[in-house]
């Protein structure tokens, strides 16, 4: 995993826990909804990248 992939996915994971909290700190359930999709995209682009670096 390189070091700008890992930033990356770092913003978008905080990214997403803003939009979360926004959402609830709104009431807006597809605000909240958006930042635990982005955050679970993070998470599996972060995931594929370990496995990457696993069969180096």
């Amino acid at each position: 995993m390189g070091f700008d992939d890992k930033v990356k996915n770092a913003a978008e994971n905080l990214g997403g826990k803003a939009k979360e909290a926004a959402g609830k700190a709104t009431d807006n359930e597809r605000l909240e909804a958006e930042g635990q999709a982005d955050q679970t995209k993070a998470d599996l682009k972060q995931a594929g990248e370990k496995a990457k670096d696993a069969f180096k």
